[in-house]
């Protein structure tokens, strides 16, 4: 008579597959290590510009600085103490004999919000290679949102 195997009970033999599941916890381990060695490691950054400012309080000045007025409308159009200038050339020419005077005259920078970037850009970036110091963005609250 042959024996009857009983229900709920699994056969006891091996199995010859190789066990499929990955013990994924050393994997986890390593990467957590790696993420605060990381975080450690990066330097803080500053999103910050380093001026080099004055220090004390300069002596009153009885002298008015002379002002160059250097204003560019809504066409891009660079005007130069109400003139308009030809090209860029002749805007770095006069920007030279400004830089070569003895005490430089204020540039106030006037952009309208309509010019284009590069042209206000390349004012700056002319102003900065002749040799200008003194040159500031005047009216920047019209770009204030």
């Amino acid at each position: 008579m042959p024996r009857k195997q009983k229900q709920g009970r699994r056969s006891s033999t091996p199995s010859d597959e190789p066990m499929m599941d990955i013990n994924t916890t050393p994997l986890i381990d390593v990467m957590l290590v790696l993420l605060i060695m990381l975080i450690i490691t990066i330097p803080i950054q500053l999103h910050s510009v380093n001026l080099n400012m004055p220090t004390g309080n300069p002596p009153p000045s009885d002298l008015k600085p002379e002002v160059l007025r250097i204003d560019i409308d809504a066409l891009s159009v660079v005007q130069w103490n109400g003139e308009p200038l030809a090209d860029r050339s002749e805007m770095e020419r006069r920007f030279e004999q400004v830089a070569a005077q003895a005490v430089q005259p204020e540039v106030h920078l006037r952009p309208d919000r309509r010019a284009k970037y590069e042209v206000v850009a390349g004012v700056m970036a002319s102003a900065q290679r002749t040799g200008v110091s003194k040159l500031g963005i005047v009216g920047a609250e019209q770009f204030i949102p």
